[in-house]
């Protein structure tokens, strides 16, 4: 403990906030709101990839998408345990440039995600509940407010509230669970795949879905800074297995009892299906309106808890020099960040009215691809601080084997869900992810960035006013996007070309979505002028602005005893 303690004070956390005791269990049900709560959209892929594709893809994902970024998430976060820590991390293994990055996209996944969950909490209570236009607006309004006043209370009553919610969704699938095996009457498995449709189809459709639900783990790591006890590792591993169970067996249960696999669907209109439905078929209607009940409550859930998650990535971003430093200031008593939490709140009430696709849109890229960086910061930060040199602080086992695992899955599964997600997704992704690169450079140029408080490991470039090495952390930064995009243009012509003008045109009507082969030009052209500026820009970095190592921090750790060296680490 003393170590872990040594370390925690050598860690250049952010001051002020707030420490708070918090055990294994409140992380792990502050997980399952974050990134699950509830099978809630898995109802979508019964469909488009068939009842049993979907059930194996809901098992699968979580050893090669869920498992690894947790992994990463636990070791990055015992180890450098601050707040807004896939930030931090990335910072420290390739410079201010992508770690900003990094910062921005989840930050802005988030301000823009909020709204989302604001909508579909009050689209399922109009399922039950007639409703004006403007008792909609007042409803989401006060959904606002009364998660803003938790938040400003404190992460504690986050969790409070977390773990309330979750037990009572967890309750409710439990007993959908229950009642649907009970009630068995078909074969949940057939058809595999929708008939005249092969396995690569189905998996198109519905991987970007199956990928959407687990996904948000990464999240958990902008408040490791006020979490007290290392018990991240531990929530993780109570949080993973409830969440694909809570995943599989109610979707089992259900096909099992209803049938009807092709009328599943979020829509809940006359002779649709869903998880509902096994209660309303088995026990009664006033069954099915508690279940829709819980749906809203897991809206609630997600909306609360990733207000606390949001809301820190600004404000060590602002305590960088990185944005407005008025964003690093706490509440006297409770010690939040309250203005970060308030224009969240301010965002979410002027997003709420928007539609939910369009969202979705901007969100669902910005999201693979931060867990695709975190694969190469996790093998950054390994090799730049070895495992031997971490004394006791928890690691994940396993060696080399394991590492590669860790790395190659969120890599691979990542790339795909760009590629797959549909080309009006893969072009505005581009739109958002490039957004990063230029906000640094305006926030660096206005505010300094950590050249004012570390010009030794972050020196600042007189002539550019950008850190040393940026010019060509830049070319390698529209290199790697500008290949993605272009390779994207041509995967998508091959994927999507057979149906995508059709199905643009009739889906968007007019405008650059409803043109598929016009978006294609632009991912193209666009992708081929990005790369040629990236090569540009990194001949001209390596002469002229060559990037220089940032040194490592010293955490004036002591080495392990031999018996704990020979474990592999001890892990929490």
């Amino acid at each position: 403990m003393e170590k872990r303690e040594r370390l925690e004070q050598h860690v250049d956390g952010v001051a002020g906030l707030q420490k708070r005791k918090m055990s294994a269990i409140e992380i792990a049900f502050m997980i399952y709101c974050m990134t699950a709560a509830g099978a809630f959209g898995v109802e979508t892929m019964i469909p488009s990839c068939g009842p049993g594709l979907t059930i194996v893809m809901l098992v699968v994902l979580p050893i090669v998408w869920a498992i690894p970024i947790c992994l990463s998430v636990s070791e990055l976060s015992a180890f450098m345990p601050e707040e807004s820590g896939m930030y931090v991390w990335t910072k420290d293994a390739f410079g201010e440039l992508w770690g900003f990055c990094m910062g921005w996209w989840g930050s802005l996944s988030g301000y823009l995600g909020m709204a989302s969950y604001v909508v579909l909490a009050v689209g399922y209570a109009q399922k039950f509940i007639n409703m004006s236009p403007t008792m909609v607006i007042v409803v989401k309004v006060a959904m606002v407010l009364i998660f803003t006043a938790v938040n400003l209370l404190g992460m504690k009553e986050v969790s409070v509230i977390s773990t309330i919610f979750s037990i009572v969704i967890l309750a409710a699938f439990a007993l959908v669970t229950v009642v649907g095996f009970a009630n068995w009457n078909y074969n949940p498995i057939v058809p595999f795949t929708p008939e005249g449709q092969g396995i690569i189809d189905s998996i198109g459709l519905g991987i970007c879905i199956g990928i959407w639900m687990y996904t948000g783990y990464g999240a958990m790591s902008n408040m490791t800074g006020e979490i007290a006890t290392q018990v991240l590792p531990k929530g993780f591993k109570i949080a993973i297995p409830i969440i694909a169970l809570s995943y599989v067996l109610p979707t089992i249960a259900g096909l099992a009892s209803v049938g009807d696999w092709q009328l599943w669907g979020v829509d809940t209109g006359s002779g649709s299906v869903d998880y509902a439905s096994v209660l309303t078929q088995n026990l009664g209607p006033a069954w099915g309106i508690a279940f829709l009940i819980c749906a809203i409550v897991s809206q609630c859930a997600i909306f609360n808890s990733f207000i606390t998650a949001g809301s820190r990535s600004f404000f060590v971003l602002g305590n960088d020099d990185l944005c407005p430093r008025f964003l690093t200031k706490l509440s006297k008593n409770r010690k939040v960040p309250y203005w970060p939490i308030l224009i969240l709140a301010a965002f979410t009430l002027v997003l709420m009215n928007l539609d939910f696709s369009i969202l979705l849109t901007i969100t669902c890229p910005l999201g693979l691809l931060c867990y695709i960086v975190l694969a190469f910061v996790f093998i950054k930060l390994r090799k730049k601080y070895p495992l031997e040199k971490r004394g006791d602080v928890y690691h994940v086992k396993g060696g080399k084997p394991i590492a590669l695992y860790m790395v190659i899955c969120p890599i691979i599964v990542g790339i795909v869900g760009l590629y797959v997600n549909g080309t009006e997704y893969f072009l505005v992704g581009f739109v958002s992810i490039f957004s990063g690169i230029v906000a640094y450079v305006l926030f660096k140029w206005l505010y300094g960035g950590l050249s004012n408080s570390d010009p030794e490991r972050y020196p600042l470039n007189a002539r550019t006013h950008l850190a040393k090495g940026d010019i060509s952390r830049a070319g390698y930064f529209l290199l790697l996007f500008g290949i993605l995009m272009f390779v994207g243009s041509l995967f998508l012509t091959w994927y999507e070309g057979s149906w995508g003008e059709a199905y643009y045109q009739e889906t968007y009507g007019t405008g650059l979505m409803s043109d598929f082969w016009l978006m294609l030009k632009i991912a193209r052209y666009g992708g081929a002028v990005v790369t040629i500026l990236g090569g540009m820009l990194l001949g001209i970095g390596k002469k002229k602005d060559p990037i220089i190592e940032i040194p490592p921090k010293d955490f004036d750790i002591e080495r392990p005893e031999p018996s704990t060296a020979a474990g592999g680490g001890r892990q929490s």
